[in-house]
């Protein structure tokens, strides 16, 4: 049925009203060619501060980007009041390509993954010797977040002085990650700080560990002025600022393009997310065995022609030991 005659023009045509009085919605949304480009350093209730042209900005994102969430690490566009002054606000309207993320979920029921860190590409893993004890679980958890995503994992163990490293270095040796040991007198002295230092040069580097570990005491070690600068540019009414437990944070190392990324303390390490068969990629010297392996083959079964790869002296045992309790940390409790 026509609503009109065969003889309409636009004077026939009823249109709706614009209640709100402001201009019609559009699709077409403005390309932002004029953005200038900056860096999430820490997100705290829909407020971000980022880092354009050696300036701290806060942020927030901009509609058009929809459900689309910045996290820190990000490379973002940004428009608006970029002078940095108190009380101003700019918008973020894009977000670069991600060449890592780090994830994690609520526990392993859970099917909604979280981004932790974006654009890391180290890991460095902290655990304390004792006090508390080590979760060895853990560690295996963020190991496989690690492969899975595309960063290098670093074991940091920290209170030397109160047990020995000989017993996690020998559980952790076969799978060759680089490590370093520390002690409480050394962190005091700043010897600690040099050495972990080292192994930051040259890297986007995100801290993980469980609460009382030192993690962020050492992060605070390292970029002590850094810290202040980001955290001192807050208004405490709006509650920007309560990043250094509870989000994660951004700092560059000795005014370089290195980064230390400190993050929460972990309660649980879920892997809902995480494809076991892309773990093994961390395993070069085991991958040319999977080419006999059944289909859909979990690696930790009878027909599994790792077995017979590594009984032919391809690989070494103990590295097919390391990748199969790897894919089986789901299984089991992080206490464990």
């Amino acid at each position: 049925m026509r609503r009109y005659g065969k003889h309409t023009d636009e004077d026939d045509i009823r249109s709706r009203p614009n209640r709100k009085g402001n201009r019609p919605r559009t699709h077409i949304r403005p390309k932002h060619e004029d953005a200038a480009e900056g860096m999430v350093l820490t997100v705290d209730r829909g407020r971000l501060t980022c880092l354009v042209d050696g300036r701290i900005v806060m942020a927030m994102k901009a509609r058009e980007l929809g459900r689309k969430a910045a996290v820190v690490g990000d490379r973002v566009a940004i428009v608006g009041d970029l002078t940095g002054e108190k009380d101003t606000l700019a918008r973020i309207v894009r977000i670069a390509e991600r060449t890592s993320v780090l994830r994690r979920t609520a526990d392993d029921d859970d099917p909604f993954e979280r981004v932790v860190v974006a654009n890391a590409d180290q890991l460095a893993i902290v655990t304390a010797l004792a006090d508390p004890e080590p979760r060895p679980r853990l560690i295996d958890r963020c190991l496989v977040a690690a492969f899975d995503g595309g960063l290098t994992p670093l074991l940091v163990m920290t209170k030397s002085d109160l047990a020995s490293p000989d017993k996690l270095l020998e559980l952790y040796g076969h799978l060759d990650i680089p490590y370093v040991v520390t002690s409480r007198d050394e962190l005091t002295r700043g010897a600690a700080v040099d050495v972990v230092r080292e192994q930051l040069t040259g890297h986007i580097t995100a801290f993980v560990g469980h609460s009382g570990v030192g993690k962020t005491t050492l992060v605070n070690a390292l970029v002590p002025e850094e810290r202040r600068r980001v955290t001192g540019h807050v208004n405490a009414v709006t509650g920007r600022g309560r990043h250094t437990t509870t989000s994660a944070l951004a700092l560059p190392l000795n005014g370089t393009d290195d980064w230390v990324i400190d993050t929460p303390g972990l309660r649980s390490f879920g892997l809902a997310h995480i494809d076991p068969s892309r773990v093994i990629l961390a395993f070069p010297d085991l991958v040319p065995g999977t080419e006999g392996c059944p289909r859909a083959c979990s690696h930790d079964e009878p027909d599994c022609a790792l077995d017979a790869w590594v009984a032919e002296g391809h690989a070494d045992q103990a590295r097919l030991y390391s990748l199969r309790r790897l894919l089986s940390t789901r299984e089991r409790t992080e206490g464990d």
